[in-house]
C-alpha cells in the first residue's frame, strides 16, 4: 500500500486506537512519517493505496512544521472530513477527486481495529490532509483552470493568505472543518440558488425525469389533444387536453426562464428547450457552479461593478451585492466572439469617434472600400496616417493592400450612424472591446442578440452612464442634450470594475434560468470538470510549487 518508505522501520509495529476517540501517535509513526515525507520530496509524488498525493509541497511544509507528527488525532474531525468530502457532490464536484473511497476503506480498517498498523495510520493521515487541501482548493478556485481553456482569461487566482499551510493546519485543529470550507466557498446568492437547483434537478432525475413532448405544429391557445396533455404534464399543470390561459402563462414563464421569446406559444425553439433531458440540465448547472467558483469570490470583494453575461445578452450594474440596474445587450457573433475578461471602466466618451479595430478593418472595411471607394464617405469615415492627418482616399492604391500591410487607420466620425452610437464606456484592453450605444437599436427586441463584432452594445446606455458618473451635472437628460455636439470625455471619480462573463445557467429571483450555449463552450468545461484531478498553484503562495527536486 505505502510504497518504499515503510521498509525504513524495522520490526513489527502496532498502534493503539484510544478509547477516547484519539488516534494516538508515538515515535514509530513519527519515524514513518519522516520517511514518507522524504520519499515525497525525492520522488515528487507518493501513492497511498490506489490514491496519489496531489499537494506535495503543502504536505512537506505542514508535516515539517509538525516535526513529522500525525495531524489527525481527533476521530470527530476525521468523520467530519469524510462527511464533507461526500457532500462535495452537492457542489457539482466528484467526491472521488478527494479519494473518498480509499479514505473510507482505511477509516473502516482503523475503526474496527484494536491494534492498527502504524504505516496505515501514517498513510491515512497524509491522505486526509491532502484531501482537505484538494477540497479547499476546488471550492476556492474551481477544479478547472479557466485560462487553460481560454487564453483571454485575466481574473485573479490569489490565495486568501500567503501562509496557506498554517491556514490548513488551523482548519485541522479547529472545532469545525465545515467553517473552513464555508470560508473558502462562494457565498453569493447566485451560487446558492444554483446549488439548490442542482439538488432539485437530481431529485427529478431520480424519480424518472420529465415528460417529453413530441414534435409537430406550433402549439398555442385553443389547441387540444395528446401533445397538449403531455405539455401540461411537463409544466406541472393539472391534467387536461386544452391549451388554456393557465398553460399559456406557464409557457411564458418557461420561455422567460430559458431566454426565449415570450410569445406563449410552443414553436421549435421552445419545444427543443422543453425536451432537453434533465440529465443535461444537471450538467449545465454543474458547469455554471464551476464558473461561479472561478469568479464569485472576486465579485464578493467588489463594492460596485458592471457585469455582462454574454450568454444571457444582458448587462447589470451591481452595488453592494444587489442588482441596481439591468438592460439588454448585444454581443459578438459566433465567429467574432466577445471575450471573457475583466477590466476597469475609467471614462466615457459622448459623441465618440470610432477607430476601426484591426480585425474589422481587414475583414470588413478594406474589402468594402476595394469594391466601392464611395463606401468611406457614405459611412462618414476618414483615412488617417500615423500622425493623425487625414489622407485623401483617392490617392491610395487600395488593391496594393489586399493581402495586408495597410499603413493607415480608418476612423468613423461622430454622427447618428457611428458604430458606437452616441456614447461609449472605455476600459483599456488588448481586445479593443468596449461597452457602447448602437444605431441598431431594433435588434434589442430579438431574444438571441449575437450581432456585434465583439463589443457589447448596451440598451439605455445613458442610464448606465449617469449611474457610473454619479454627478448631478451629468444626468441622463443633460447628456442627451449634448448629443450631436463635440466629442467629450467624462472621467469617473473612481474606476469601476467591469466583468464580462459567460454563464449559461443563472438565477432570476429564486428561479433558475437556463440559457443557450451560444458559443458552444459548456462541453469543454464539463469534460475538464469530469476529468482527472490536477492542481495548478495559484499566485501568492509562500511555498515553492511544484517542489524543487
Amino acid at each position: 500500500m505505502l510504497h518504499g518508505w515503510r521498509r525504513t522501520v524495522t520490526g513489527f509495529l502496532i498502534m493503539t486506537i484510544g478509547a477516547s476517540g484519539l488516534l494516538l501517535a508515538d515515535d514509530s509513526t513519527t519515524e514513518l512519517m519522516r520517511a514518507a515525507i522524504n520519499s515525497l520530496k525525492e520522488a515528487g509524488s507518493l501513492e497511498i493505496g490506489d490514491a496519489s498525493l496531489a499537494t506535495g509541497p503543502l504536505l512537506v511544509e505542514l508535516y515539517g512544521r509538525r516535526d513529522d507528527r500525525l495531524a489527525w488525532t481527533h476521530r470527530e474531525r476525521v468523520e467530519e472530513l469524510l462527511r464533507l468530502l461526500a457532500e462535495s457532490e452537492a457542489e457539482g464536484l466528484d467526491p472521488q477527486d478527494y479519494n473518498l473511497s480509499t479514505l473510507t476503506d482505511l477509516n473502516d480498517q482503523l475503526r474496527g481495529a484494536v491494534e492498527a498498523d502504524p504505516a496505515v495510520l501514517v498513510g491515512f493521515d497524509l491522505l486526509l490532509t491532502d484531501s482537505l487541501a484538494r477540497l479547499g482548493y476546488h471550492m476556492r478556485f474551481g477544479k478547472v483552470v479557466p485560462d487553460q481553456l481560454d487564453p483571454n482569461w485575466n481574473f485573479g487566482r490569489k490565495v486568501m493568505t500567503r501562509d496557506v499551510v498554517q491556514f490548513v493546519q488551523d482548519a485541522i485543529d479547529s472545532d469545525s472543518l465545515a467553517s473552513f470550507i464555508r470560508e473558502v466557498s462562494p457565498r453569493h446568492g447566485f451560487y446558492l440558488t444554483l446549488k439548490q437547483a442542482l439538488a432539485e434537478y437530481r431529485e427529478i432525475a431520480a424519480s424518472g425525469g420529465w415528460t417529453s413532448v413530441p414534435g409537430g405544429a406550433t402549439l398555442g391557445p385553443g389547441d387540444r389533444g395528446k401533445r397538449v396533455r403531455l405539455l401540461r404534464a411537463r409544466l406541472d399543470l393539472a391534467p387536461g387536453e386544452i391549451f388554456d390561459a393557465e398553460l399559456e402563462q406557464a409557457v411564458r414563464e418557461f420561455q422567460q426562464n430559458h431566454g426565449l421569446e415570450m410569445d406563449g406559444r410552443v414553436g421549435k425553439n421552445t419545444l427543443r428547450a422543453i425536451n432537453v433531458p434533465v440529465e443535461s440540465r444537471i450538467d449545465q448547472i454543474r458547469v455554471n457552479l464551476e464558473r461561479a467558483r472561478w469568479v464569485f469570490r472576486d465579485i464578493d470583494e467588489e463594492g460596485e461593478f458592471v457585469l455582462v453575461n454574454i450568454a444571457g445578452f444582458r448587462v447589470y450594474y451591481v452595488d453592494d451585492r444587489e442588482v441596481a440596474w439591468t438592460a439588454r445587450a448585444q454581443v459578438g457573433k459566433t465567429y467574432r466572439k466577445t471575450p471573457v475578461f475583466r477590466g476597469k471602466i475609467q471614462y466615457l466618451e459622448l459623441n465618440p469617434t470610432w477607430t476601426v479595430p484591426p480585425t474589422i478593418l481587414a475583414k470588413d472595411i478594406l474589402p468594402a472600400v476595394r469594391k466601392e471607394i464611395g463606401y468611406l464617405e457614405r459611412k462618414n469615415m476618414s483615412v488617417l496616417d500615423a500622425s493623425g492627418r487625414k489622407v485623401d482616399p483617392l490617392t491610395i492604391d487600395w488593391q496594393r493592400y489586399a493581402k495586408g500591410g495597410f499603413p493607415y487607420a480608418i476612423r468613423q466620425d461622430p454622427g447618428p450612424n457611428n458604430a458606437l452610437g452616441r456614447i461609449k464606456f472605455i476600459f483599456p484592453n488588448s481586445h479593443f472591446v468596449f461597452l457602447h450605444d448602437t444605431p441598431s437599436r431594433d435588434l434589442f427586441s430579438r431574444s438571441r442578440r449575437a450581432f456585434s463584432s465583439g463589443c457589447i452594445r448596451v440598451e439605455r446606455p445613458f442610464e448606465l452612464a449617469a449611474i457610473l458618473l454619479d454627478d448631478p451635472e451629468q444626468t441622463r437628460e443633460r447628456m442627451l442634450e449634448r448629443v450631436g455636439g463635440a466629442t467629450e470625455r467624462m472621467h469617473l471619480a473612481e474606476p469601476v470594475t467591469v466583468m464580462i462573463l459567460y454563464m449559461t445557467a443563472g438565477a432570476i429571483g429564486g428561479d433558475v434560468q437556463f440559457l443557450e450555449d451560444v458559443y458552444g463552450r459548456d462541453s469543454r468545461v464539463l469534460d475538464a470538470l469530469d476529468g482527472d484531478f490536477k492542481i495548478v498553484a495559484p499566485s501568492g503562495l509562500a511555498i515553492s510549487w511544484p517542489m524543487d527536486n
